[in-house]
């Protein structure tokens, strides 16, 4: 069972009655059938927003100083390795 914040309060059986009670005889309350349910979307996103430009995953095999010289800069390696092959790319064609 996951860890609760503290203060949390989980009612028992009877005020969940209670509280269930209450709801079902609010007027402007209206229970969810079982096709409401199934029609129902989450609106929680999660992560980050969709980019515009989509970076592309790839394995790809570099020689192992080069790797290393590009983590050795620390966070944001692949950023700048990234950015030093956009640069060649200015001076030179693939191929």
């Amino acid at each position: 069972m996951a860890k609760l914040k503290p203060g949390t309060h989980i009612p028992g059986a009877n005020e969940d009655a209670a509280i269930t009670k209450a709801a079902r005889s609010d007027p402007d309350a209206r229970p969810y059938s079982e096709k409401d349910w199934k029609k129902a979307k989450s609106r929680v996103h999660v992560g980050r927003p969709k980019s515009d430009s989509p970076k592309v995953f790839t394995g790809i095999r570099l020689d192992s100083e080069i790797v290393e010289t590009f983590k050795a800069t620390g966070k944001g390696w692949q950023t700048r390795m990234s950015a030093a092959l956009r640069d060649w790319l200015k001076t030179h064609s693939p191929g």
